[in-house]
């Protein structure tokens, strides 16, 4: 409808115009010929602050996990690059650690690229799976079988923004764009033992800065197995404290203009402490708690059905797309969004190699966050997970399960939250399936394929095949969903 209004030659559209009173989710908003009120503004630029608050939290969950990283390996282990952790005896359920494994021996440690610069990473012949990633939690680049160097050994060059220095003849170099890095490397078991790996990663692997590679330090080692150690990202307003520091540390152009906006309209930009006045910090406060509301909700309860690996389970793809970038229709459509949200909510490493179909080599991923009815996995009661025969995992699969708060391994009377068919002697049914049973008690039967879990808490499982082959590509093999008994 189009009126004519007091200083107009012309007829105006009402979609043009705002009311004086304008009813919305926030309240009554109320302007004066379309000017705002105080109050409304007020209330509109609480409200602004307040969504960037939760957008920052979702979109920089990557920078606060990995800063949870480098404070947990450093508090263990110390603050120089060639220190690092090793669980020597697997990662068992005392370290908080998303998403770990039990089943590969992890050697970790950190760089500081502005501190030692170019810096320097030598990995034996036999290393397995390795990866850097940046302090963005953004691949750089594989060791070791995934890497250029395809399991033959070899010696890689870190180098930051701006280097011009020497780069010798047969290193590998990678160009990073910032100065914290993770290393982590993983070593299958041999014999169902740690033993091999961990003797490869002690004698063989060696970091040091570039400038002392004359005289490089000794490695030191210190065990992570059965010690405490937080490595998770905070879920309240202390996450932001999080992400400043690694604004504050990094170079300005580890993220994009984009990014560093949203974030210095709440108060973090480079250079600049991070000290919110009273109003502020309390806006942050419940940014972060719906921040990480949602993120939860994205983890446990997904909207999203391109997420779901198969229309009749429940079974969730951590990469949906196949990119480990979490690109849609290879950037075309944008990014999944949630999909990204949820994998560095829940996990740590990022790498082609955990994404890409790679038959026989590397590694595929499968979530049950729920059980077969869409229902909540419940610690105080008994489900059963039945495994085809011939489940598709050249070198080996297992099954771990995990906390739903901390999405660390779940801390039960068993050490290893989990069941491994290498490391484990698992009762198979007659026609080849195996079921693995969860459940607060030891049952009867399938002890050895019982994995504890906790009455008053939840959990959820990841199922991880190592060697997947072309029948998990295909489809054509399927895990069962968890089902309670």
């Amino acid at each position: 409808m189009e009126r004519q209004a007091p200083g107009y030659n012309t007829p105006i559209p009402a979609q043009v115009t705002t009311p004086d009173v304008v009813a919305s989710r926030l309240g009554e908003l109320r302007f004066a010929d379309g000017v705002p009120t105080p109050q409304t503004a007020q209330m509109l630029f609480d409200h602004l602050d307040f969504i960037r608050g939760v957008e920052a939290f979702l979109n920089c969950i990557p920078a606060a996990s990995l800063e949870g990283i480098r404070r947990g390996v450093s508090a263990l282990a110390g603050d120089s690059c060639h220190r690092g952790v090793i669980a020597d005896r697997l990662m068992d359920s005392n370290p908080l650690f998303l998403t770990g494994n039990t089943d590969t021996v992890y050697a970790i440690a950190m760089l500081d690229l502005e501190r030692d610069g170019a810096t320097v990473i030598e990995v034996p012949p036999g290393c397995g799976p390795g990866t850097v990633d940046d302090a963005w939690f953004r691949f750089v680049i594989d060791l070791g079988a995934p890497g250029p160097d395809r399991g033959q050994g070899g010696t890689y060059l870190i180098v930051p923004p701006g280097y011009d220095g020497e780069r010798p003849d047969g290193w590998f170099v990678a160009e990073s764009p910032g100065f914290v890095h993770l290393v982590i490397l993983r070593g299958f078991l041999v014999d169902g033992k740690p033993d091999a790996a961990v003797k490869l990663f002690e004698s063989g692997v060696r970091i040091y800065p570039f400038s002392s590679r004359n005289d490089p330090p000794a490695m030191e080692w210190t065990s992570l197995s059965g010690e405490v150690m937080n490595t998770v990202h905070a879920n309240d307003v202390t996450f932001y404290e999080e992400v400043a520091q690694v604004i504050a540390k990094e170079p300005v152009g580890l993220i994009d203009a984009e990014t560093r906006g949203l974030l210095a309209s709440i108060g973090i930009a480079k250079g600049h402490p991070f000290d919110p006045d009273e109003r502020m910090r309390g806006i942050l406060v419940d940014a972060a708690a719906v921040g990480n509301g949602t993120a939860r909700s994205m983890s446990f309860r997904s909207r999203e059905s391109s997420f779901f690996l198969y229309e009749d389970r429940q079974w969730v793809n951590p990469f949906p797309g196949g990119d480990y970038r979490f690109l849609r229709d290879g950037g075309a459509g944008g990014r999944f969004l949630d999909a990204r949200t949820t994998f560095f909510y829940l996990a740590t490493v990022n790498t082609p190699a955990m994404a890409l179909k790679m038959v026989g080599k590397g590694s595929q991923y499968a979530a049950a966050m729920v059980d077969a009815d869409g229902a909540p996995l419940d610690g105080a009661r008994t489900y059963r997970l039945r495994l085809p025969a011939e489940v598709p995992a050249a070198d080996f699969w297992s099954i771990v399960v995990y906390d739903p708060q901390t999405r660390s391994e779940l801390q039960t009377g068993q050490p290893l939250p989990s069941r491994n068919d290498k490391r484990d002697s698992l009762a198979r049914n007659a026609d080849g399936s195996t079921d693995i049973v969860f459940g607060p008690e030891e049952p009867a039967a399938l002890a050895t394929n019982w994995i504890q879990t906790v009455p008053g808490k939840g959990w959820f499982a990841l199922l991880r095949l190592y060697g997947p082959l072309e029948t998990w590509f295909d489809g054509s093999w399927k895990p069962g969903d968890v089902e309670p008994l």
